[in-house]
């Protein structure tokens, strides 16, 4: 088949916004204070799993990709999500919210409160950066590209629903909004560039959907964990 010119592939992509988890009832009950400090807590313990893990993808990304330049500029995001030092970065800032939320450090790091649903869903998106080739892998990223309002409306309704939560706990997501608005954008350019042919392009839009899939998975895991208690 005849590949997508930029413009159609472009918002091919853009499209799967409706797949993304911004309308998931957790985070519609979230975003309308109907949780309590227990399931935030819950909440926060198993995102912690996808953040550690995503340095792991990224490497994956880079082990698959033959060009150094793409190596050189996607290093930058295993730094990011590391910290360039014990002490930064954004698994870091989620260690934060967590703190904030009133879970010690401690039982967030060793994972006594994981989801096997939750544990399957990202070990399933690590896999897939390690088995696809990496243009795949970058694609599955492209969730960046609708991030930036969810975090933006996440901020505001949890300052007016949980004032309780110290203002050090919304570090993570003033940092993340800031950078995904960027990364967004390169990823994007990536993606339009490498995936030439039409095949590349609908596997493209293939690893955006299973991103999607794979965080809304999450989510369901929390959220039947929450329906249970």
């Amino acid at each position: 088949m005849t590949p997508r010119d930029a413009g159609e592939f472009e918002r091919a992509l853009r499209a799967l916004e409706t797949r993304y988890w911004h309308d998931h009832p957790f985070h519609q009950r979230l975003h309308r204070g109907k949780l309590d400090a227990r399931e935030l807590r819950l909440w926060a313990a198993n995102r912690w799993y996808y953040q550690r893990c995503l340095p792991q993808k990224d490497a994956a990304i880079i082990a698959n990709c033959p060009l150094p330049r793409v190596r050189r500029t996607w290093l930058e995001r295993i730094a990011y999500h590391d910290g360039r030092t014990a002490a930064d970065g954004g698994a870091q800032r989620w260690l934060q919210l967590a703190e904030a939320l009133g879970m010690p450090r401690e039982e967030v790091v060793d994972e006594r409160h994981l989801l096997p649903g939750v544990r399957f869903a990202v070990d399933a998106y690590v896999n897939f950066a390690r088995s696809r080739p990496w243009i795949e892998g970058v694609a599955s990223g492209l969730t960046e590209m609708f991030a930036p309002g969810l975090m933006r409306r996440r901020v505001e309704a949890m300052r007016e629903h949980y004032p309780w939560i110290a203002e050090s706990g919304f570090g993570y997501f003033h940092n993340r909004i800031e950078a995904t608005r960027g990364e967004g954008r390169s990823t994007l350019a990536l993606v339009l560039e490498h995936c030439t042919t039409r095949d590349q392009q609908d596997a493209a839009l293939a690893a955006l959907a299973f991103k999607c899939d794979v965080l809304h998975a999450v989510l369901d895991a929390v959220d039947y964990e929450v329906g249970k208690r």
